[in-house]
This record gives C-alpha cells, sequence and structure tokens, in this order.
C-alpha cells in the first residue's frame, strides 16, 4: 500500500483561521465537519448532485464534495454557521423560518448558501434567477415553492 502525501493548509472559514495538515485526497466537506467540526453543511450524495455541502469559498458557490481541501488553501470559506450573527438569524433564515422554506432541513443549509450568493450578486432576483441559482439543489421534499417564496421576501 502506498503512502498517502499529506499537505498542511490555511483557511478561513467564517471568519476563523485553521491551519490543519490534510490528506492529499481529502474532499473539502471532510475537512470542514470532521477536521474543523462545522457540521451544518451535509454530506448528500458525494456526486456534487444534491446540493447539501453547499459553501461559499472566495465568494464562489461551491458543492464541497467535489473539492479537495488542499485546492482551498489559502482560501477564504463562507458555511451555514456563518450566516447568524450572535445566535441571531439573519434576514435570509428568517425569511426560510418565515415562509416554511424547509421542511425536513436536508437541503436547507446548501439552499441557504446559494440564495446567499445569489442575494450578494442580484438583491433584487425575478423568480426565474431565484429558480437558476437554488437549481444545482435538491430539496428532496419538494419544498420548492416555499424556498423560492422565502428567498423572494428576503430579497425585499
Amino acid at each position: 500500500m502506498e503512502p498517502t502525501t499529506s499537505k498542511t493548509i490555511n483557511v478561513e472559514i467564517n471568519g476563523e483561521r485553521f491551519e490543519r495538515e490534510v490528506e492529499a485526497r481529502r474532499l473539502l466537506i471532510h475537512f470542514i465537519r470532521d477536521d474543523v467540526g462545522l457540521t451544518g453543511s451535509h454530506v448528500g450524495c458525494d456526486t456534487g448532485n444534491c446540493g447539501a455541502c453547499t459553501v461559499l469559498v472566495n465568494g464562489t458557490v461551491v458543492k464541497s464534495c467535489m473539492m479537495l481541501a488542499v485546492q482551498a488553501d489559502g482560501a477564504s470559506i463562507e458555511t451555514v454557521e456563518g450566516l447568524a450573527q450572535d445566535g441571531v438569524l439573519n434576514g435570509l433564515q428568517q425569511a426560510f423560518s418565515d415562509h416554511h422554506g424547509l421542511q425536513c432541513g436536508y437541503c436547507t443549509p446548501g439552499m441557504l448558501m446559494s440564495a446567499t450568493a445569489l442575494l450578494r450578486a442580484n438583491s433584487s432576483p425575478d423568480e426565474q434567477e431565484i429558480r437558476r441559482a437554488i437549481q444545482g439543489n435538491i430539496c428532496r421534499c419538494t419544498g420548492y415553492v416555499n424556498i423560492v417564496e422565502a428567498i423572494k421576501a428576503a430579497a425585499q
């Protein structure tokens, strides 16, 4: 068996710096969840299809099951845990609650991160733009109508 190579990486996650040694093959989602202990992002499909693991890397939507942790070296990463401030939900999170934009909650972290990126780029998206922004996130409970309504409300 061949030894695995590892590398020390430095990342900022939700404003906090982390330096860890990781195996070259370690996925970003496992680094975030297992090495750093931020379990809000979910592991769903491990193929990049469901979007439950969506985070923002340097402001860009990334499915963290499709990115190696070593590729994030030097990056600024935002996870769902970084949205609330001092235990207070941000406007998007509150809109999800108010408009029943979550059912089982499994897709919610990825939906919130995709919607966060959308609203930063476009503060007044129409329904088609919202649906396009979240198309990489699967809601198994078919809650898309309420999710779209929540994102619309947050935009206002």
